[in-house]
C-alpha cells in the first residue's frame, strides 16, 4: 500500500461500446472483471457507465507510477485466467477505447473513490 502522501499516478480508461452491448459489458465488469481485478490487489477506484453518453463505460485505478501500471497490467491481461476467461466476452462489447494517466494526490484519490462507489 503507498504512503499515504505519496501521489498516485491515475489511469482513467473510457470505453466506447458497441450499440446495444452496455448490458453485457455491464454484467460482465461488475460479475467477472471487477472480481477478478480485485483478487489480484489492483486498486479500483471506481467504474461504471458514463453519465453523460450512451455506450460509453469509464475504469478507473490507481498505482504508484508507470511501471507499477506496466508491469500489474502486464501480468493481469497475461493472465490465463483473463485470456481463457472473459476478455473475447469483453473485447466483444468494445469498439475503441482510450486511455489517459495523471498524478492525484492521495485525499483526491479517495474523494475520487467516494463520489463514484463500485457496485460490489
Amino acid at each position: 500500500m503507498p504512503h499515504p502522501n505519496e501521489k498516485r499516478l491515475i489511469e482513467v480508461r473510457a470505453y466506447k461500446l458497441k450499440p446495444g452491448a452496455d448490458t453485457e459489458f455491464d454484467r460482465l465488469i461488475s460479475t467477472v472483471a471487477l472480481p477478478m481485478l480485485h483478487a489480484v490487489n489492483m486498486d479500483v477506484v471506481a467504474s461504471g457507465p458514463s453519465a453523460h453518453e450512451a455506450d460509453t463505460y469509464f475504469l478507473i485505478r490507481a498505482y504508484a507510477d508507470l511501471a507499477d501500471l506496466n508491469a500489474q497490467q502486464d501480468a493481469f491481461y497475461g493472465s490465463d485466467a483473463w485470456r481463457q476467461g472473459p476478455r473475447e466476452a469483453v473485447l466483444a462489447c468494445i469498439d475503441h477505447f482510450l486511455n489517459t494517466v495523471l498524478w492525484l494526490s492521495p485525499e483526491g484519490v479517495e474523494d475520487l473513490r467516494r463520489s463514484n462507489p463500485l457496485t460490489i
